[in-house]
């Protein structure tokens, strides 16, 4: 198994620990079968602050059986609440490929990275002279041989691990890294109903475990859930890729919308996500430059209570710790260090004592 980058460069964006966090929009079927929306996404997400727009290319033969889903007995989770049959959901949900040209075309007008999530090996070969980077969707995590295909294609590749155990993560981010190091491991979680109870299920902390088994690894979040707290939660454990979905209404009919965000509420979230990557610093406790003079106007001085004259005999209850504290003062640690001292120079009541002044 090869070591992972720890820095992924898409389209001259760099990706990593110590860079800012790189936001993905993904449009997925929020397009509603109209190219024209799906480019209209496109710009609104630059807008917003996106780094870049994500579909999803398929042909639903290729990704759901018909016949498995109608023996099922009735849909299950957020597909319970569809209309339409799940084959013709995800027939309507793809991407035409007469599109590709012109949304590249697009994103590249807007100035963001054109990424697709592709679901068979075939169209991994079609969509590869389009890409920078590749998405591996949860769904396909136990697809070993679908993974190292993408990874062959020696660019970036993006996991997500939604509905998995630790052992199905540890196998395909194995399988994956023995042939392509340039990784990146997202925390997801599948329900995609919008309820406010899946915050219960994000698990967050699984960033933790991720770091502790992948230390150089690229770490992100896929997630579904309304709002930006699980976003924020993240990057503060160190994810530097985000996917989240995207519209420009949630109240549109349609399988993604619901759960997506919209250009206000996303422009928000990446402002609100690069005031906490300057809140989060880099780990070193020092004065910083916007306090150095704090430390003058906050900190105490050891000051005289009485008047010293030259020759006294220093003693405890000669002195008092009081605000400021100049730069040349004696700090209050080192009260005991000055008892029994000779004064050397004359010191008036209130003043701070220096070195100079004691023997």
């Amino acid at each position: 198994m090869k070591s992972p980058t720890p820095i992924l460069e898409i389209n001259n964006r760099k990706i990593g620990y110590n860079y800012p966090t790189y936001f993905i929009a993904d449009i997925a079927a929020n397009h509603d079968g109209d190219l024209g929306r799906a480019k209209d996404l496109i710009y609104l997400a630059a807008e917003a602050g996106a780094d870049a727009a994500k579909f999803q290319h398929f042909h639903a033969e290729t990704i759901v059986s018909d016949l498995g889903f109608k023996t099922m007995g009735g849909k299950q989770s957020h597909q319970s609440s569809w209309e339409k049959s799940v084959f013709e959901v995800y027939e309507d949900a793809s991407v035409s490929f007469d599109w590709t040209e012109s949304l590249v075309e697009t994103c590249n007008k807007a100035g963001i990275a054109f990424f697709t999530s592709p679901y068979s090996m075939d169209i991994v070969d079609y969509i590869d002279p389009y890409v920078p980077a590749y998405k591996v969707g949860s769904g396909d995590i136990t697809w070993i041989e679908m993974v190292q295909h993408i990874a062959s294609k020696g660019k970036p590749y993006i996991m997500a691990s939604g509905a998995s155990t630790i052992e199905d993560v540890l196998r395909a981010v194995s399988a994956g890294l023995e042939i392509n190091p340039m990784l990146c491991l997202m925390q997801c979680n599948t329900n995609y109903t919008a309820s406010l109870d899946n915050f219960k299920f994000i698990q967050l902390n699984v960033l933790r475990v991720y770091r502790q088994m992948f230390p150089n690894l690229v770490l992100g979040l896929s997630d579904h859930t309304p709002g930006m707290a699980t976003v924020l939660g993240a990057v503060s454990l160190g994810a530097r890729m985000i996917e989240k979905h995207f519209t420009d209404d949630i109240r549109r009919s349609g399988p993604d919308h619901k759960f997506s965000m919209d250009p206000a509420s996303w422009s928000d979230m990446v402002e609100r996500t690069r005031e906490l990557e300057n809140a989060l610093g880099c780990g070193i406790k020092q004065i910083e430059d916007n306090e150095k003079e704090t430390v003058i106007v906050q900190r105490r001085a050891i000051r005289a209570v009485i008047n010293l004259t030259a020759g006294m005999t220093i003693e405890r209850d000669h002195l008092t710790v009081l605000r400021p504290c100049p730069g040349d003062a004696l700090p209050p640690y080192n009260l005991e260090k000055l008892i029994g001292k000779t004064i050397q120079h004359d010191i008036q009541k209130g003043e701070h004592l220096r070195w100079i002044n004691i023997e």
